[in-house]
């Protein structure tokens, strides 16, 4: 089952549109992503803003609040260029909503750290295209906005979580797998392509390790240990 979209509260609406040109008036982005925001994106909404004076939870230096971004595109989609910019320039983790002109919508995000000067952005995970008619889920039960974030953000992640993980150690394990998935692929495509017995036999073993190592990591069962933090932030 795909991951779904979200009811928002009716109390957390904030409804402003927000010109394009306040993301990439004032940076220092290349001229590519600034003809992106101009050719593929038609107008970006502030749809609702997750807070403790609107939905009632606690924020804390990690999710002081969360903002939902409705993002109406020109054709099939936007960029992670675009999505990047606009959450550089959000002090505050965002959820993206991007909706075609056929109206079909799908959720986004990037589990975002607060915790330096600059944010730290992890990939973009996404759920699948929704039709315009989707029933919405009830937002993920929370005791505060960390909770919260956490939730929303879980059913998207493309691997499960382990039993106890936060979404730091979580985020930071797909990094790794995908860093993994990638030197696999190479190593198969050097073994398809080498000529040498003897080289062959090398990259075997290094497939073997890299394979070996990439089952562990995305491994669900792996136990907890005491070094692993207990708490969803």
């Amino acid at each position: 089952m795909s991951a779904p979209l979200y009811r928002w509260p009716a109390a957390a609406k904030f409804g402003r549109v927000v010109p394009k040109s306040k993301f990439y008036e004032h940076s220092t982005i290349p001229a590519t992503v600034r003809d992106k925001f101009v050719s593929e994106v038609h107008r970006i909404i502030w749809a609702y803003k997750l807070a403790d004076e609107t939905i009632n939870l606690r924020g804390d230096e990690s999710v002081p609040e969360i903002q939902v971004f409705s993002i109406e595109v020109k054709a099939d989609d936007v960029s992670e260029d675009v999505l990047t910019v606009i959450d550089r320039a959000v002090p505050f983790p965002i959820i993206f909503e991007i909706s075609r002109p056929t109206g079909s919508t799908r959720m986004v995000a990037s589990h975002k750290q607060l915790d330096a000067a600059s944010p730290r952005l992890s990939a973009y995970f996404t759920t699948e295209w929704h039709a315009p008619d989707a029933q919405r889920a009830p937002l993920p039960p929370s005791l505060d906005l960390a909770g919260l974030y956490a939730g929303l953000l879980t059913p998207i992640l493309p691997m499960a979580t382990r039993p106890g993980e936060n979404m730091v150690a979580a985020t930071d394990r797909l990094r790794q797998a995908s860093k993994l998935e990638r030197d696999v692929a190479a190593l198969e495509k050097k073994l398809r392509t080498e000529p040498q017995f003897n080289r062959k036999v090398e990259l075997r073993r290094q497939l073997r390790a890299k394979t070996a190592e990439l089952a562990l990591l995305i491994d669900t069962a792996t136990p907890i240990t005491e070094d692993t933090p207990w708490t969803n932030c």
